[in-house]
Order: C-alpha cells, then structure tokens, then sequence
C-alpha cells in the first residue's frame, strides 16, 4: 500500500492531518479505520488546533509507536532505541519541509482565528499544504519501516 498517497486521500475525504497518517497505517498497526480515527483525533492542527506540532508528524510517530513501540517501562535501551526513531523521523520531516511545528508550516496561509477547525471547503484546500504534508509524514515513516524491516532480515 502506497501510505503516503492514502494518507492525501484520507486528508481530502475531511480527516484532519493526523487521523489521515494513523489511519493510512491501519494496515500496520491492526486497528480498523474508527479506532485509528479516535486514537489521532486529538492531535489535527497541531494538536487541537493549537498550532503546535503538525499533526501528520504526530500521527506518523503515533504509527511509529503502534507499530514498533516499546511497553516495558524501565527498558531504557528500548526507550532510546524507539526515542533515536522519533529523532530521526522529526529530523527528515524537518530537513524536507523545514519545520514539524504547524504554525511555521502554515506561516503564509491565511487560517481562521480560534480554535474551531475550519469548513473544508474547495478553497480550504487550495490554499494549504496540508496534502502533501500528510502524504510526506507518511512516506518518511514508510521509508524508515523499510530499512528497519531490510536490517533485521540483513541481521537473521
């Protein structure tokens, strides 16, 4: 499955930008498309449209967790392990978009004041980048499952 482009799609169908990344990797992390829905709904517009860290960044790093997470918590080599994933996952978000903070990524899109999410409109879309946003968020994080899966099978 190609995350990235469902991930636009699911975007496009009304979910906001982190349900649309968390909801692309349902195949992944086994959880039907109204469970993924619930778990992400917190995080669009950079977390209740607070504007803070995009939310196909925080719903690509919710996937990353569901699928590779860690559940011991006094692991540390398991917490710095999946910690050095969430680093390396902001980092190419970062160095493609330049920033994982919504408000930096939307700096030149004019957005409604408050914190009611906007009428997804024909214009809404037009003026954002939130498409491809949610389509790279998703795309970086196949990318990274990709190499991990490709060392593990190098290393058995």
């Amino acid at each position: 499955m190609d995350h990235g482009e469902e991930a636009r799609r699911l975007f496009l169908m009304g979910y906001n930008c982190a349900q649309s990344v968390f909801c692309a990797f349902r195949d992944e992390t086994g959880l039907s498309l109204e469970e993924s829905a619930r778990l992400a709904s917190s995080f669009g517009g950079g977390m209740g449209r607070l504007r803070e860290v995009c939310g196909g960044v925080s719903g690509a790093l919710l996937a990353l967790g569901a699928i590779c997470g860690y559940d011991a918590p006094r692991d540390q080599e398991a917490k710095k392990a999946h910690y050095k994933l969430v680093q390396t996952f902001a980092g190419r978000f970062k160095e493609k978009n330049g920033t994982i903070i919504c408000r930096e990524l939307l700096k030149n899109v004019p957005v409604t004041p408050g914190g009611v999410p906007e009428e997804r409109t024909k214009e809404y879309y037009a003026r954002r980048p939130c498409p491809l946003l949610v389509r790279d968020a998703a795309a970086i994080l196949d990318e990274m499952l990709s190499e991990m899966r490709q060392q593990e099978s190098s290393e058995n």
